[in-house]
């Protein structure tokens, strides 16, 4: 099962739907992920919940979500790597594609900052 998409599939349901938070099942990467889009401001903020579940807050403008669309790009099946000169911009910079790079998970920009590539997670608009 691809723990990721289900992270973004639950996020983007719970906006459809206009919950206040999602909960979903803690691990490392997830809790990257969230940190990532707490930064970006696509989210409130997020939590740790024991037993391991990880809680975010979604946030909205007036009744919609700041959240428009979600797409997971790497998947178990077909994995995505780019250098840094061919990471996509989204949306002509306005959203934000998530990379797991040697040096850690980041967003595109950061990663065309430190001249790093790697693996395509995700990306957010």
């Amino acid at each position: 099962m691809d723990t990721i998409s289900n992270m973004l599939i639950s996020i983007k349901n719970a906006l459809a739907v206009g919950k206040d938070t999602v909960e979903i099942p803690f691990s490392k990467l997830k809790l990257e992920i969230a940190k990532l889009l707490k930064r970006e401001g696509f989210i409130k903020d997020y939590k740790i919940n024991q037993p391991y579940n990880l809680i975010i807050e979604l946030k909205y403008q007036g009744k919609k979500p700041t959240i428009i669309g979600l797409q997971r790009l790497s998947k178990p099946g077909r994995r995505l790597y780019v250098k840094n000169k061919e990471i996509p911009l989204v949306l002509g910079g306005l959203g934000s594609v998530i990379i797991s790079t040697p040096k850690g998970v980041m967003t595109g920009k950061e990663a065309k900052k430190k001249g790093l590539g790697g693996e395509l997670i995700c990306k957010i608009w």
